[in-house]
């Protein structure tokens, strides 16, 4: 099939949507297909549409329904449209009304939405390429003695308010002098504002480095490097940084919100609670000193690990298509 998928996110850009786009593009290109990525509907004769954002491409999903109404549409939702836009958005609404199938990246999203909407939504888990088959298990960190490395605790996300990206420098300021913690964090500022707060937070915090965006293989390199990775998301769809972090064996403490709690579980040891400034600092102060925890937090993650099989990922798009065929 002739398939176009639309995304908000600019071309070359880092942002999860794009990251998300190429991936499926690349997925259903091994399967056959014929694909473009484009951040607008812009004509062209697809025999199916797979829009990412029901609220920013609307206006693609529905010229493309005006256009083409007998050719299916499939719509993935993000954390904004789970969590914020569904509720007030009668555009974002529209565009699940349009939408053949939808499309959601953990379980938990299921419960935001409506049962009409739900009958049609399928999971999908966004898979991660293994580095190297032993990533969970190697000692990339090097031969240094606990006694003298630091322990490095990974942030990964653009400097946006939703991704909360201040609270473990925050939680950091408030560890024991005693604390061998460093906070690494990567990703690019989308305001001003953001960049001179993260340049401040360099001069005053002395736990604190900004690296800014990087090229993907670094921020895995950075990943792997890590001893824990903080997802302080207030909002999240399913994120990316989540599902690598957990490929590459490196434990994480994540704030209690739906779209981690449907990857991590119900149970999962390494929640707080979102904005919990005095909660993260305990927790990322515990998986330094306690080997137990971290170990329990470790050995959590691992069990998850097949969820980002990309053959796993392959697999459910396939069926995903072969419904399309039926209904076609």
């Amino acid at each position: 099939m002739r398939i176009g998928i639309i995304t908000p996110a600019p071309p070359k850009s880092r942002y999860g949507n794009r990251v998300t786009a190429l991936r499926w593009a690349r997925i259903l290109r091994q399967l056959g297909h014929s694909v473009s990525v484009k951040q607008d509907y812009d004509g062209g004769r697809l025999e199916l549409l797979i829009a990412l954002h029901a609220l920013r491409s609307h206006s693609s999903t529905a010229r493309f329904h005006r256009e083409r109404s007998d050719i299916p549409i499939v719509v993935a939702l993000t954390g904004t449209d789970l969590y914020r836009d569904l509720q007030r958005s009668k555009r974002a609404q529209q565009s699940l009304e349009l939408a053949t199938r939808i499309v959601v990246l953990q379980p938990k999203a299921l419960e935001a939405l409506r049962p009409c909407w739900r009958e049609k939504t399928r999971v999908i888990y966004q898979s991660v390429e293994p580095v190297f088959p032993d990533a969970r298990n190697s000692n990339v960190r090097g031969s240094a003695s606990s006694a003298q490395r630091t322990f490095d605790v990974c942030v990964v996300g653009h400097l946006r308010p939703v991704k909360d990206p201040f609270r473990t420098a925050m939680a950091a300021r408030l560890l024991p002098a005693s604390s061998r913690i460093r906070v690494v964090q990567v990703g690019g500022a989308m305001t001003p504002q953001q960049e001179r707060r993260a340049l401040t937070e360099m001069k005053t915090n002395p736990r604190y480095r900004w690296l800014g965006e990087q090229p993907a293989a670094r921020v895995r390199r950075i990943l792997r490097r890590s001893d824990v990775c903080v997802l302080s998301s207030r909002s999240e769809g399913g994120a990316n940084s989540l599902g690598e972090a957990i490929v590459a064996g490196v434990p994480v403490l994540a704030s209690r919100i739906p779209g981690s709690v449907g990857i991590l579980g119900d149970n999962y040891p390494g929640y707080f609670e979102s904005g919990a400034t005095n909660e993260l600092t305990g927790l990322m102060n515990r998986a330094e000193r306690d080997a137990a925890f971290l170990r329990k937090l470790k050995q959590a993650c691992n069990r998850l690990v097949p969820l980002f099989d990309p053959a796993r990922e392959e697999a459910s798009w396939l069926e995903l298509l072969d419904e399309l065929f039926d209904i076609l």
